[in-house]
């Protein structure tokens, strides 16, 4: 498992040429399917897409890595081969919790266990891709979720006392996450 979630990063570059099937997008959600839900509502639908068409679409509309302030995002041929759009449908709850949350983790850890790279992705223009995509209203958008074949290596580090927590690329393209330690996290 220690394996499994250090091979999942926040992965913002892919080899796009490396195609991701429907049959596979489809097997991720069915991880997040069986994943818990609160309540056991099961309020999450989902938008796969893997054609390049519909992903130039989706991409347009998302914000890429806030603390990279000069960088706009992936360049072609390093944009992500699928994306999942993750909706909480309000006509089962108004209030989806934690659930997408859950959810998401689930779906990239099976990437990962794929060799497959992704990101949770948050900074969504939401009404301009609710257009674009032709989703209903009763459909809240809650995540994307960029996938592919990951082009970059990202490190863990751990943060000093008083260090910054914003992640960083060095001169070569290496991504550095910085994350606090252990003992500063558990309490008494």
């Amino acid at each position: 498992m220690r394996r499994l979630l250090l091979s999942n990063r926040s992965y913002r570059r892919f080899y796009q040429e490396v195609d991701i099937k429907l049959e596979t997008l489809r097997e991720l959600v069915e991880l997040a399917r069986l994943s818990a839900s609160a309540m056991n509502l099961q309020p999450l639908k989902y938008i796969l897409s893997c054609e390049p068409q519909k992903n130039s679409l989706i991409f347009a509309h998302l914000g890429w890595a806030g603390y990279l302030k000069d960088w706009p995002g992936p360049c072609e041929g390093e944009r992500p081969s699928a994306y999942i759009v993750m909706l909480g449908d309000t006509e089962i709850s108004r209030s989806f919790g934690c659930d997408h949350g859950i959810a998401a983790q689930s779906i990239l850890l099976g990437a990962a266990e794929k060799g497959l790279g992704g990101c949770m992705i948050g900074n969504i223009r939401k009404e301009e891709l609710r257009r674009a995509l032709e989703i209903p209203p009763r459909y809240e958008m809650l995540l994307v979720l960029a996938l592919g074949k990951p082009r970059e290596t990202v490190v863990i580090e751990t943060v000093e006392p008083g260090g910054d927590i914003k992640y960083w690329r060095d001169s070569n393209g290496v991504h550095h996450v910085p994350k606090r330690p252990l003992t500063d996290l558990i309490i008494g």
